[in-house]
């Protein structure tokens, strides 16, 4: 059975080149269109679509006051079409914190001309969304367990904080996923290294949003500059990042090499790094999302003496990428969200 999608925009010529793209995808089709919130909302009543994607700039009714009365009197799948500048990229993240699984940025230029690079993207996003319905009837996720806080709140030793990493992949539903796990982290951490796939206009942002949030300094990655405990790195969005072990520790390194996996950043490209220069020092950590992207590395992680953990299936948005590095034996354990940063802490401290 095809995904029924619900296209909301408010320019015309957006609304035709979304609805050629999913109807020319043969697992997908558009059940219908609205130019505002208001026959949007009709439309919802009328039409029950699987999916809507939703403009986060409209007119009467933008987009995020539209989708905070949606996830409260209809939860729903949404993916966001967003813009490139910067109040987009605020309003994008907002959107996800709102419950939005994910977003997809509008054509640089011409929309038609760039229609075939822009499918597989939308197209991936709105199956990934339509595989969450599920989690939108979840309760809220709870904290931490009491024994997991006592560990939380114990300080790491001073060798830890300079001698390990931890790495971070994610993708789907990863931006709310990285959220609950760094803002439970304390401040005296070994430094992080985070991929989640986002746009190069995003990420700066999104280091931005968590960075106000949690007690660790949170940070777009440099190229070469050294890592420091007590820091997480998030990748840029148009470079691989990686770990590089320098005298006395490690340093960040950025590539725009080609995409890995379809992506870049991409978790494959981090945690080969994390396999070939950061060994048993290492930490993995699989969150959220679609694909498979950094399973086969992480599995090369694990043989080089890291350890590793999954986020199970029932906390994640989209049990793909996780799934895929269960099955191959990448992951020593496999654990709630809640329970992510205690298990990280435990793992660090070699027990």
């Amino acid at each position: 059975m095809k995904t029924r999608v619900l296209v909301v925009d408010d320019s015309a010529l957006m609304r035709a080149v979304l609805s050629e793209v999913i109807n020319a995808t043969p697992d997908l089709q558009v059940a219908g269109t609205a130019c505002n919130a208001l026959e949007a909302r009709e439309s919802i009543k009328t039409l029950n679509p699987d999916v809507m994607t939703l403009d986060v700039d409209m007119p009467h009714m933008d987009g995020l006051e539209f989708l905070a009365q949606i996830m409260r009197l209809r939860p729903m799948p949404v993916v966001m079409v967003s813009g490139l500048t910067e109040k987009d990229s605020e309003t994008t993240l907002r959107a996800l914190e709102l419950g939005a699984i994910d977003f997809v940025t509008k054509p640089k230029t011409d929309p038609v001309g760039n229609i075939h690079t822009y499918a597989d993207s939308l197209c991936d996003k709105i199956r990934a969304a339509a595989m969450s319905r599920k989690h939108l009837m979840r309760s809220p996720v709870a904290t931490s367990t009491p024994s997991l806080s006592n560990l939380i709140n114990t300080p790491l030793p001073s060798k830890v904080l300079q001698d390990k990493l931890v790495m971070i992949g994610a993708s789907t539903g990863g931006t709310e996923a990285l959220r609950e796990v760094l803002i439970r982290f304390p401040e005296r951490m070994p430094g992080i290294l985070i991929v989640q796939h986002m746009p190069e206009m995003f990420t700066a942002s999104f280091a931005r949003r968590l960075d106000g949030l949690c007690s660790l300094h949170v940070k777009e990655a440099e190229h070469g500059e050294r890592i420091k405990p007590g820091t997480a790195y998030i990748a840029p969005g148009h470079s691989h990042l990686m770990a590089r072990r320098v005298t006395g520790g490690f340093q960040c390194e950025l590539s725009r090499e080609n995409p890995v996996n379809r992506h870049r950043p991409s978790v494959e490209v981090l945690f080969n790094s994390g396999a070939s220069q950061v060994g048993r020092n290492g930490v993995g950590v699989m969150l959220t999302g679609m694909g498979k992207d950094g399973a086969v590395a992480m599995l090369g992680m694990r043989q080089a003496g890291s350890y590793n953990i999954c986020q199970d299936q029932e906390s994640c948005v989209v049990w793909g990428m996780p799934r895929e590095a269960t099955i191959n034996g990448a992951a020593h354990e496999v654990a709630a969200l809640r329970d992510i940063p205690g298990r990280v802490i435990h793992s660090l401290r070699g027990a």
